[in-house]
C-alpha cells in the first residue's frame, strides 16, 4: 500500500434510519420517478423506500413515496385512479406525442371552438381502448419501449382497456387548452392528447402534464425536494404521514387487544360488520394501525399486516 493510499481518509457513512410512512412528493419537471425517490430517500436517510408507480420526467405533481412498513401498501396507490391537469398544444403533432419530439405537422387552430373541444373530449369519456405509445416505459422483451423508439425501431403493441371518468376544460389560450382528466391507472395522457387532436382534425401533442391526485391522495400537503432539503435533518421525518393514508377510502374497523393480537398473527375471526373488499384495521390505541383486510361472509381475513415493532413505531 502506498503512503498516498494509506493516508486517504475513510469516507464517512451516513447512518440510515428505519422510517415508516408516506411522503406526498410534488415531483419536479425533468426528474424520473426513481431519481426523485432516491433523492428523497437520501434526504431522509431512510433504509427502505419505494414509489407508487412512475410519473414521466416531463410531468410534475403528486408522487406518493412509501417508506418502511408503508411499502406493503404501495400497490394500492399504484392501482388507484389518477387525476391530471393536461395542457394540449393544438395543431402540433410530434414524433413523441409531447413537447420533446420533432414536429411532424402544424395546422391552423383559429377556427376551433370550445364546443368542438368539449365534444371531442366527450367522445373519449368512458371505457376506451388505448394503444401504448412507443415513447413509454412499458416493457417489451425486457426493454422499455422508448429504448426501441430512440433506436428507430417500431414494436408491435396490444391495445389496453382504460377508463376515462371525466374530462373538463379548465383553460383555453391561443393554440392551447388545459384539461382536468380523471382516469383509471395505466391511462396514457399523451395518447389521449393525440386522439383528441385527431378528433378535432388538427392534431395535438402534450405540452405539459401535472398529476393532481392518486386515489384519495392529493397535492394538499405535498412537499418539494427543495422544501425537504431546506429543513433541518431532525425535522424531515415529520413530513411522513401514516401508511393508513393509502387506505383512506376504505372503511375502518377497530379491534380490542385480544382480537388485535389474533389479527396480527394472521388468524381469521368473526366480525359484526358488512362484507367489504378492503378495510383498515386498528387496535385499541387511537393510532394503532395494524394493516389491511377484507370481510367475506362476516369473517375478517388479513391481507397486509404490520409487524408488532412497526405498529409500535407508528404510535
Amino acid at each position: 500500500m502506498t503512503d498516498a493510499v494509506a493516508a486517504r481518509p475513510a469516507r464517512a457513512r451516513i447512518p440510515r434510519r428505519a422510517l415508516h410512512g408516506v411522503l406526498l412528493l410534488d415531483k419536479p419537471l425533468g426528474l424520473s420517478s426513481n431519481d426523485a425517490l432516491q433523492k428523497a430517500k437520501w434526504l431522509l436517510r431512510a433504509e427502505k423506500a419505494g414509489h407508487t408507480g412512475t410519473l414521466d420526467p416531463l410531468a410534475t405533481g403528486l408522487l406518493p413515496l412509501c417508506f418502511g412498513a408503508a411499502t406493503k401498501f404501495s400497490q394500492l396507490s399504484l392501482d388507484a385512479d389518477k387525476r391530471y391537469l393536461a395542457t394540449l398544444a393544438l395543431g402540433i403533432r410530434t414524433t413523441t406525442g409531447d413537447a420533446e419530439g420533432e414536429v411532424l405537422e402544424r395546422h391552423d387552430v383559429g377556427a376551433i371552438t370550445p364546443g368542438q373541444i368539449a365534444a371531442a373530449c366527450a367522445a373519449f369519456t368512458g371505457e376506451i381502448d388505448q394503444m401504448p405509445p412507443m415513447y413509454s416505459a412499458l416493457k417489451f422483451e425486457g426493454k422499455a419501449l422508448y429504448e426501441y423508439a430512440r433506436a428507430g425501431v417500431e414494436v408491435e403493441r396490444k391495445s389496453r382497456r382504460v377508463a376515462i371518468h371525466g374530462i373538463d376544460i379548465v383553460a383555453m389560450h391561443p393554440g392551447t387548452v388545459t384539461l382536468d382528466v380523471r382516469c383509471s391507472k395505466g391511462t396514457y395522457i399523451r395518447t389521449l392528447a393525440e386522439d383528441i387532436g385527431a378528433a378535432l382534425g388538427v392534431g395535438a401533442s402534450l405540452a405539459a402534464l401535472r398529476r393532481t391526485a392518486s386515489g384519495g391522495l392529493t397535492l394538499d400537503g405535498a412537499v418539494t425536494l427543495a422544501q425537504i432539503e431546506a429543513l433541518p435533518d431532525d425535522q424531515r421525518a415529520a413530513l411522513l404521514t401514516s401508511p393508513d393514508r393509502l387506505l383512506a377510502d376504505a372503511p375502518e374497523l377497530r379491534l380490542n387487544t385480544q382480537d388485535a393480537v389474533r389479527f396480527l398473527s394472521g388468524l381469521r375471526r368473526r366480525v359484526d360488520a358488512p362484507d367489504a373488499p378492503r378495510v383498515r384495521v386498528y387496535g385499541p390505541e387511537p393510532r394503532a394501525f395494524l394493516g389491511s383486510a377484507h370481510i367475506t361472509a362476516g369473517e375478517l381475513i388479513a391481507d397486509r399486516l404490520l409487524t408488532p415493532p412497526e405498529v409500535q413505531a407508528l404510535l
